[in-house]
């Protein structure tokens, strides 16, 4: 796929539980290497935005095409083959309590390992689940190194800080090394401390491996950082970076609708009174 390529699109898309709209008439095209922030009230339409992706959530109306492909209508073999490719970090980080980290983190490696065994008739039936193997743990190390929780293998989600188990989401999210990651309110409930340690681990990721992002958020400063700083590996810290704002968009969503699509400059002097509150003035 070519830089700048469409990753995501959505096109007139609604999504409409019972007699209620979720998503109305939406329309955007993420590119590769883009981030999108959006922001919207509770309610707005934000988190159904992004199950629509992955097709968890299906259109009433329009289409959503997805590495190239109109997803509503596949089978759910062909959508197993296309969410591989996406990372998920969801709310509150959705660990299973009853797994080690090492396990929670080898879950996405081991469902591909398995759908690939299913496809060659490999009959497991009779096996204990899947064990992680060296290949599988490898990857596992270097997605806690990743987010320096490379210490944290054999201890369960309850024994973690609520920001060391969302860092353990995030490692979950881009073990696979995913083209696509979807971030669902990743800093909300944490402390300003731990809530800006995770956007630097959002940004890292998009800076080292050029992933395409979608980052719903309540927090104005977690789009802020993303629009104007880069990670620099050298010193493990944030700096400027004046190009970061040309691969940061922001969308607002109000009932479901998008109401506001544009850079971090245009949202800043929108005279809109609903978009305006979503910015955090100095």
């Amino acid at each position: 796929m070519a830089q700048n390529d469409s990753i995501l699109r959505f096109e007139n898309v609604s999504v409409t539980f019972d007699t209620v709209e979720a998503l109305k008439d939406v329309s955007f095209d993420l590119k590769e290497g883009q981030t999108r922030i959006i922001l919207g009230a509770a309610g707005s339409g934000k988190t159904v935005l992004l199950k629509t992706a992955i097709a968890l959530d299906c259109p009433s109306a329009g289409k959503v095409i997805l590495f190239g492909q109109e997803i509503q209508n596949l089978r759910e073999q062909q959508l197993f083959d296309i969410r591989r490719r996406v990372g998920i970090l969801f709310q509150e980080g959705a660990l299973f309590d009853s797994m080690t980290v090492e396990r929670n983190v080898a879950y996405p490696l081991i469902s591909l390992r398995t759908a690939s065994e299913s496809k060659k008739n490999v009959d497991r039936s009779k096996d204990k689940p899947a064990e992680p193997t060296q290949s599988i743990r490898e990857r596992i190390q270097q997605a806690l190194d990743f987010v320096e929780l490379g210490q944290t293998l054999k201890q369960f989600p309850d024994e973690l800080s609520g920001g060391m188990q969302r860092r353990v989401a995030i490692a979950r999210a881009v073990v696979a090394q995913p083209p696509l990651l979807l971030y669902d309110s990743p800093t909300a409930g944490l402390d300003p401390i731990t809530a800006h340690t995770i956007v630097t681990l959002i940004i890292k990721e998009r800076d080292l491996d050029n992933t395409t992002a979608l980052v719903v958020t309540h927090r104005y400063q977690d789009g802020n950082l993303a629009a104007n700083f880069r990670y620099n590996p050298d010193n493990a810290q944030l700096e400027p970076d004046p190009t970061a704002a040309e691969r940061t968009i922001f969308m607002v969503m109000r009932e479901g609708k998008l109401v506001f699509e544009g850079s971090q400059r245009e949202l800043e002097a929108s005279t809109d009174d609903y978009v305006s509150k979503f910015v955090k003035r100095d």
